[in-house]
């Protein structure tokens, strides 16, 4: 018997979702939009995560991820991992341990995909330049921290509709904050705080996708590294716990890499499905939880450590982890790409706090906009200093506006700036 696909509206998705899911798990149906709702679109069977998603995948900031380091400088070999694929790599990962315990995909999905969308280029080494350059410099414009600005992306520094940003739902946006640290005091300008649930320790979805956000860069991170230094790194895990707890052989040294690699995946993301679940049906019995609709009015007070490895995975992890630092974080290549990070983000910031002039019209616009201040590009010449000292410097939202701008560049654009403007 052949079903009418028009039988597969937005509503018996949502039905499916109460069918299928474990009572822990998020509903699309019961999704927020603290912003507003998206407008009416009477044939979109989307559900309000899978619409999140799309939204995601479509901006501009997710599509930049395709030139933005991991750990090594994308452009020094063809198959190291870029922000894009680590992002990939997150969601498959997330997707199926989401899948095991019952969660809602399309919600991991979205949180996986939007996850790194504030992140700096030249990886995490951009990233801490930026928080410096903010904090001893301009304090009172807020520090830096990736998933923070990944909020402010979303919120308002996308521009694909008539209001600022995407408007996602409040469960994708938390999980953009939650999936890794974060605290309600940190000193980082949120303009839209409703929906972020700072009492709760966070979606299951969300401590999903921040667990397997570590498993894929530290594994990934070490494969890469590895192919970098070659079968030294490989012999220097043989005598490793981390590399003893998994199954990873043969002759080839690609072949013991990418088994190796398989290995630890497979043994932390079993471990941290099996951990899980215990520690999440626990929590449910002692609360007498039997239906979605009693979950949904505890959500408030849900742990953000119900997700998470047992004390073997932790272990395991952590040794995984030391030598992914000790060996490949701080070999010679990453420090010295890690110190060019910091000389090219310094240039820019200096160069266009210094000089605006030297801002691409937009950001002027913005600071136009949302400053009041007026716009560089109309100003004299003669005029121009007195005005950015006079209405510019004394706003920590100039400074913020160019932190934004950089975080926003690939490693290509900034590194070609920061020779056009800095060095020439």
């Amino acid at each position: 018997m052949t079903v009418a696909t028009s039988a597969f509206t937005r509503e018996r998705f949502e039905r499916m979702e109460e069918e299928r899911l474990a009572v822990y798990a998020s509903r699309s149906a019961r999704a927020t939009r603290s912003r507003g709702p998206l407008p009416a679109e009477e044939e979109d069977f989307r559900t309000q995560y899978v619409r999140d998603r799309d939204r995601i995948i479509h901006s501009r900031a997710f599509r930049r991820l395709k030139h933005k380091t991991q750990v090594f400088i994308p452009f020094e070999g063809d198959h190291f991992r870029t922000r894009l694929t680590h992002t990939i790599e997150v969601s498959q990962i997330a997707r199926s341990v989401a899948r095991e315990l019952g969660l809602n995909e399309d919600l991991t999905e979205a949180i996986a995909l939007g996850h790194d969308l504030g992140h700096t280029p030249f990886g995490h080494s951009g990233e801490n330049v930026l928080d410096d350059l903010l904090q001893k410099g301009h304090p009172e414009a807020g520090r830096f921290k990736h998933n923070y600005q990944s909020v402010r992306v979303v919120d308002r520094l996308e521009r694909r509709y008539e209001e600022p940003g995407l408007n996602l739902t409040d469960d994708v946006r938390e999980g953009l904050l939650k999936h890794t640290g974060w605290r309600r005091d940190f000193p980082f300008p949120l303009d839209f705080v409703e929906g972020l649930r700072f009492e709760s320790g966070g979606t299951l979805e969300a401590q999903v996708v921040n667990w397997c956000d570590e498993i894929a860069q530290q594994t990934h991170d070490l494969e890469d590294g590895i192919e970098l230094a070659g079968e030294d790194a490989i012999e220097a895990l043989a005598v490793s716990r981390v590399a003893r707890a998994v199954r990873g052989g043969g002759s080839d040294p690609a072949v013991r890499r990418a088994s190796l690699i398989r290995g630890m995946i497979a043994t932390l993301t079993t471990d941290l499905v099996e951990a899980s679940r215990s520690r999440i049906d626990r929590w449910i019995d002692a609360g007498g939880i039997s239906t979605p609709a009693e979950f949904f009015g505890r959500r408030e007070r849900l742990p953000g450590d119900l997700v998470g490895f047992s004390e073997d995975g932790k272990r395991l992890y952590a040794e995984l982890r030391e030598f992914v630092y000790r060996h490949i974080i701080h070999s010679f290549p990453v420090s010295r790409h890690d110190g060019r990070a910091r000389r090219v983000i310094a240039g820019l910031y200096h160069a266009y706090s210094e000089n605006p002039r030297l801002l691409p019209d937009s950001v002027l616009e913005v600071l136009h906009q949302d400053l009041g201040v007026r716009f560089l590009r109309e100003v004299p010449l003669d005029e121009v200093k007195p005005e950015v000292e006079r209405s510019y410097r004394p706003q920590p939202g100039f400074y913020r506006s160019i932190a934004d701008h950089i975080a926003g560049m690939t490693d290509s654009y900034c590194i070609a700036e920061y020779r056009e403007l800095v060095t020439e």
